[in-house]
């Protein structure tokens, strides 16, 4: 099979959410392993500046877009402008997104919203803006939707965030579907479901303002637990870009732990099963 280098070197980029975390590895590892020419896009302006600066300053090809996912004109607008500045693009990858803890009944209604936007719309105004584009180049394409390994399971106090990532999921399946559909051989769609990666997105995560807010602060100190066996951004990256050169559609990043995942899913379902609370086999037990 061909190196991650072979197939995506030279190539342009686009990373959404890559100011830090995941993206932020992807970013680094395209620009820098692989030789891309890197477009990072990201609401936070002053942490997309600090990331471009560190791959420019190793000898990396970055440049910054301020860009809110959930805006589908500036999504849009950075579709276009890549698109006519850089040539065709060689990646896409829709990977921003945030997380929320609580009950569902106490989720802020304003926190649905947002993690709705950015999760789930935010994907959907990357497709929507870049596939037209993609189907008229010759040059071959990957697009990477960010899911999760909560895509393939139910997760009690982050009901809104594996919510998104099965939507993410199902997304990209049936894109993967529509693009062999439209004949476009040259475009390869794959669904990426990482399993614990550092980052800041449990810091950062939404919690409740009313209701029961020790269960989403107990839920938040158990992910910080998880993030400590977490593997880097950077391994995430490696990982994720060699299986898409690879020409994976289900790319994981820990097999061990997200497999066993899908096929606990699969057998769930197949046996008819309700959901148990219970926790996943990567994380650590719930505070008492």
């Amino acid at each position: 099979m061909a190196g991650s280098a072979e197939v995506f070197g030279g190539g342009t980029a686009v990373i959404t959410g890559a100011a830090a975390g995941v993206g932020a590895g992807l970013a680094r590892h395209a620009a820098l392993a692989l030789g891309m020419n890197v477009v990072l896009a990201d609401v936070d302006e002053t942490a997309l500046e600090r990331t471009c600066s560190d791959i420019t300053d190793d000898g990396g090809r970055a440049t910054p877009a301020v860009v809110d996912v959930r805006d589908a004109a500036a999504v849009q607008n950075l579709a276009d402008r890549v698109t006519k500045e850089s040539g065709p693009l060689r990646l896409l990858v829709n990977n921003a997104g945030v997380l929320q803890f609580g009950y569902l009944w106490d989720t802020p209604v304003v926190n649905w919203e947002r993690l709705v936007a950015i999760n789930i719309n935010g994907v959907f105004h990357g497709i929507r803006a870049f596939m037209p584009h993609l189907l008229t180049q010759s040059e071959p394409a990957w697009v990477l939707n960010m899911a999760s390994i909560g895509a393939v399971t139910a997760w009690p106090l982050q009901t809104p965030y594996i919510m998104s990532k099965h939507a993410v999921l199902s997304m990209t399946e049936c894109l993967h579907q529509e693009v062999a559909l439209a004949g476009a051989r040259h475009i390869h769609v794959s669904a990426v479901l990482p399993g614990a990666v550092t980052s800041r997105i449990f810091d950062d995560a939404g919690g409740v303002d009313s209701g029961d807010l020790t269960a989403a602060e107990q839920e938040r100190e158990a992910m910080f637990q998880v993030r400590e066996r977490a593997i880097s951004p950077q391994e995430a990256a490696e990982t994720i870009l060699q299986q898409a050169a690879d020409g994976e559609f289900y790319i994981v990043t820990q097999p061990g732990s997200v497999l066993a995942a899908m096929r606990a899913r699969a057998e769930q379902l197949a046996a008819r099963r309700s959901p148990a609370a219970a926790r996943s086999r990567f994380t650590a037990p719930r505070p008492k």
